[in-house]
């Protein structure tokens, strides 16, 4: 018997697609990506997997991976440690810290703590409001803004972006108006079920009226856009490296100080201790944000994610959202022809939005229509109602009717980097395909 591995057919094919002879799409434009050339057997042959399913983790950057490669063989722990290597990490990890800030135009007091995700940077931020704080946000949040804050006070989902603002205005001069403590209205800057944009900045204008702060959740908006927390005037901002094509599980969570210094560390060990006595609770804790850094930091995950930010940093933005645009307008042409298919939308069809639409069939369960994609297409959508429950099921009641009954869940596809338009194609095709068939 031979001891040679088999020929792997997958490898074999990788640079295969799905392309009518004679057409070559451009590469799409920005920084590269890694696993656009990986094919997938399928009923219709192999294909080349069409990711669509960026809002959930976005592919990793080829910036992200070369340095990890580059700093692999370096690593070691950082801070207080005299080896060459670990002087080296902690300048690495101390120059992510400031690239990471210097991307989302914080100003030049603020902090950048390092968090796992959008969830955990979040669930930080609760911890540090005050305890006499109260805190405003909308119920179309993803649930990392719903459910961390204590008793919030949750505002309807609203119709357009005006109506964000004046319900904004009114519940906090309201508020403001019995309550004298701190005040803090946390939102997304992007929908992740509809990838409409919220009024970010006239929103922070509403909260500095009422002398209150505002948070920041732009998981689904700083791959797509460039975030500037000083022009936004955003007290807080929290992201994911995952969404960012960095997927090392690392994340920020960057903003004002006085709040993260007067809080207790968010995790309790080394790291954050200045000094430990001898007595059961006789400790001193560094000022942040080693203060809320605990334990050994993720230094592959933030040096990984400042390479993206550097690559985005270079990159054309203009070319990137033209291709997004037309992807997404592609996508929602499709949609229009689909029989029995219903866009999600929380501000109208002609509202801004990044790379993401939400959609169901009517007749079609959607888990049905993403495995049939996938099956057969060589499709990657999500299904579900997307850590945004509330929301997502109020838009499908009100994109259903007594003349078309959605299923409970939707279907989400998303773009970014490396996305093409064939991908856009070959999902209307097999939509087309699932309701003409009757599956």
């Amino acid at each position: 018997m031979s001891t040679q591995s088999p020929p792997n057919p997958i490898a074999a094919t990788r640079t295969r697609r799905l392309q009518p002879e004679g057409q070559v799409e451009e590469r799409p434009p920005g920084p590269r990506v890694l696993g656009g050339d990986v094919v997938v057997d399928t009923p219709r042959g192999l294909l080349t997997y069409a990711n669509l399913d960026y809002a959930a983790s976005a592919p990793c950057a080829v910036a992200a991976q070369e340095a990890v490669n580059e700093i692999l063989p370096y690593y070691a722990s950082v801070h207080r440690g005299a080896g060459a290597l670990s002087q080296k990490c902690t300048r690495g990890f101390e120059h992510a810290r400031q690239t990471l800030g210097w991307f989302i135009g914080a100003r030049p007091e603020d902090l950048v703590v390092f968090t796992r995700s959008t969830t955990d940077s979040l669930n930080l931020l609760a911890h540090l409001v005050p305890a006499d704080a109260k805190v405003v946000t909308f119920a179309g949040e993803h649930h990392a803004n719903l459910l961390p804050w204590r008793d919030p006070i949750r505002l309807p989902v609203p119709a357009t972006p005006a109506e964000a603002v004046a319900s904004a205005e009114a519940a906090l001069t309201d508020l403001r108006r019995t309550h004298t403590g701190p005040i803090l209205l946390a939102v997304t800057g992007a929908s992740n079920v509809t990838g409409e944009v919220w009024p970010v900045a006239e929103l922070a204008r509403v909260a500095r009226s009422v002398d209150a702060r505002i948070a920041l959740d732009a998981a689904q908006l700083a791959p797509h856009r460039r975030v500037d927390m000083a022009e936004l005037d955003v007290d807080y901002l929290a992201l994911s490296g995952h969404k960012l094509y960095a997927p090392f599980g690392a994340g920020i969570l960057a903003g004002r100080s006085d709040w993260m210094d007067a809080a207790t560390p968010y995790l309790a060990g080394g790291g954050a201790s200045a000094l430990v006595g001898d007595a059961a609770g006789d400790v001193s804790w560094h000022p942040s944000p080693s203060r809320h850094e605990a334990g050994s930091p993720n230094v592959i995950g933030a040096i990984a994610m400042a390479a993206v930010c550097t690559a985005l940093d270079d990159a054309d933005w203009d070319a990137m959202a033209a291709h997004e645009h037309r992807l997404v307008a592609t996508l929602r042409e499709g949609l229009a022809t689909v029989p029995g298919a219903r866009e999600l939308s929380i501000f109208g069809t002609d509202a801004d939005r990044v790379g993401i639409v939400t959609f169901a069939v009517a007749g079609h369960d959607s888990s049905d229509v993403s495995a049939f994609l996938a099956k057969r297409y060589g499709i990657g959508v999500r299904d579900g109602l997307f850590c945004s429950h509330p929301l997502t099921r109020g838009l499908l009641r009100e994109a259903g009717s007594a003349q078309c009954t959605l299923p409970p869940t939707a279907v989400r596809a998303s773009v970014g980097l490396g996305s093409k338009i064939e991908h856009i194609d070959r999902l209307i095709e097999g939509l087309r395909e699932l309701t003409a068939s009757g599956e």
